[in-house]
């Protein structure tokens, strides 16, 4: 297991292609000004700090997630809380790691 692998961080990259398959929505937890400058096309902007009191409306989508950030990081922290909310999600990564499999 990586550094960030141990805190959340890191990414799932094998799944990513999977999870986009099988329709999973990508939700980018990056500021709005870090998401204008780049961002998975079709991803949903929902900053981290937002995360707790957007669950209802992750859940209400019924589709698999993927968290991106810049980093992993905050990724990894939206990651760890929504599953523990019972939200069926992996952690990309930087976002241009899921941005590659999308066209």
């Amino acid at each position: 297991m990586s550094f960030f692998g141990l805190f959340g961080g890191g990414s799932d990259s094998g799944s990513i292609e999977e999870f986009l398959k099988e329709g999973a929505v990508v939700i980018d937890v990056r500021t709005p000004l870090e998401f204008s400058d780049g961002h998975v096309k079709g991803s949903k902007n929902i900053v981290l700090n937002n995360i707790p009191s957007a669950v209802d409306e992750i859940k209400g989508l019924n589709k698999k997630v993927i968290a991106v950030c810049r980093s992993g990081a905050r990724s990894g922290q939206a990651t760890s809380f929504l599953k523990k909310n019972g939200i069926d999600v992996i952690n990309g990564g930087p976002w241009q790691n899921v941005a590659k499999f999308v066209n």
